[in-house]
């Protein structure tokens, strides 16, 4: 079938393109805030809630099993639907979800806002990564998608600071609702600024029914969407479990810190991630031909610090736990690299899907790795939070060492088979990939209409 011709009406990378980019990325700040919330509320939500650790992980592990079930549908309706009714509904989703969680009294209750806000987040990301893709140049995009991930995590600081500071002075319903609210004026500037795309004309793919189980099974037996979902799983998770649940109850009851001190290490954290974003940026807009062995570097990296702290005698000083918040943070940039490589083998028209499939890999780990990390904490210390001990954190936060062994497998893995991929379609797109290019000829460029 003849693919429909595009008139670009807006001009790439400049002013409005800006604009656009910084409405969808308020939307994912505030997406961010939602989903860490948790973090510095986990202890009072025990309370408040009544539950057990391995209750208050499912609030977590159920929210980011939503959002890593729906990002392959999501990528589906992005494609098919385009970004600003995408990112539309998941602000309405959210939005309904925080102000459920607000004044929910049980734990059925908090449990079903938390299904509603991953749902909602779910669309948020992948959505804006879209809108990066058609309204920046190439050499553009990957700062862009770089800084997207950098500034959208002002939303874990929010979460660790100003929240933290709400729920003391202004109790639990007025600080969640409070966020809440903030979804509603971002909607409003979602409707009014944002457009899909600079051309004018079929801007999205229209995806017959029929069609789609064959166009996602050529997205997933693309090597480089499997080597972009491993590197997403093996560096996104770490950072994940320690702001969105764990890091704070660890630092706190476990290595013994006050809480300000816990929340300070939470925001250096989310600083670093920020400052290195651009750094990872650099590298993979010179460099794309060796992205994933800067992955692995950093992962490794993130590995030996985890095991310096746990296997130090006694409770690890200030200075080591400041040094494990910040290799751990860069964990966040690298994992951005996954999407880098999605826009590298795949055209436009199925990034949307190629996303999504990449998201899956670091909240699936961060789901399990929660899940399992409040199971072992149970089996340990029943009594609850008040009875955590560092030697129950210390077995229970190992079980990471898991995932990171798998995922540097599987990154060696498929790193060679991409590589041979690229070979095998085009041999003049290796040469432009060694060369610097990530839209390569034969692999990401759309065929001519």
């Amino acid at each position: 079938m003849t693919r429909p011709v595009l008139r670009q009406v807006h001009t790439i990378g400049r002013r409005r393109a800006w604009v656009i980019w910084v409405v969808g990325l308020s939307v994912y700040v505030l997406a961010v805030f939602h989903r860490t919330s948790l973090g510095v509320a986990g202890l009072l939500a025990a309370e408040r809630f009544d539950i057990s650790a391995a209750q208050l992980s499912t609030f977590t592990v159920v929210q980011l099993a939503v959002y890593a079930a729906m990002q392959i549908p999501v990528g589906v309706l992005l494609d098919r639907f385009g970004s600003k009714r995408l990112m539309l509904a998941g602000l309405a989703l959210m939005t309904g979800g925080q102000l459920w969680f607000a004044w929910a009294g049980s734990f059925e209750a908090g449990l079903a806002a938390r299904v509603l806000l991953g749902a909602g987040d779910a669309m948020v990301f992948t959505s804006l990564l879209r809108l990066v893709a058609v309204w920046f140049r190439v050499k553009q995009a990957p700062f862009v998608t770089q800084l997207t991930g950098v500034v959208g995590q002002l939303g874990a600081i929010g979460a660790a600071t100003p929240l933290a500071a709400a729920l003391s002075t202004w109790g639990w319903t007025r600080s969640f609702a409070s966020a809440a609210s903030v979804g509603l004026v971002l909607t409003v500037a979602l409707a009014l600024l944002v457009k899909d795309s600079p051309y004018r004309g079929e801007a999205v793919e229209r995806i017959k029914v029929r069609a789609l189980a064959r166009t996602l099974a050529e997205v997933w037996g693309n090597p480089g969407t499997r080597l972009g979902l491993w590197v997403h799983f093996t560096s996104q998770f770490g950072a994940t479990v320690f702001t969105m649940l764990w890091g704070y109850p660890f630092l706190v009851r476990g290595e013994g810190l006050d809480p300000g001190t816990a929340s300070l290490l939470l925001v250096v954290m989310t600083v670093t991630a920020m400052a290195f974003g651009p750094v990872v940026a650099a590298f993979t807009s010179r460099v794309p031909y060796r992205r994933s062995q800067l992955v692995l570097g950093i992962v490794c990296a993130i590995a030996t610090v985890w095991a310096v702290v746990l296997l130090w005698p006694g409770r690890a000083p200030v200075w080591l736990l400041t040094v494990l918040v910040v290799v751990t943070a860069v964990g966040g940039p690298g994992s951005m690299v996954g999407f880098d490589l999605a826009r590298t083998f795949h055209p436009s028209s199925r990034l949307g899907r190629a996303t999504g499939v990449v998201n899956v890999g670091g909240f699936t780990a961060s789901l399990v790795a929660i899940a399992l990390i409040g199971i072992v904490l149970d089996r340990l210390a029943p009594g609850g939070p008040d009875t955590y001990t560092l030697e129950d954190f210390r077995l229970a936060m190992s079980v990471q060492f898991l995932f990171w062994g798998l995922g540097i497998v599987q990154l060696v893995r498929y790193r060679r088979k991409s590589l041979r991929y690229v070979e095998d379609v085009d041999p003049a797109a290796l040469e432009a990939l060694r060369r610097g290019d990530t839209l390569l000829p034969g692999i990401s460029r759309e065929p001519d209409a």
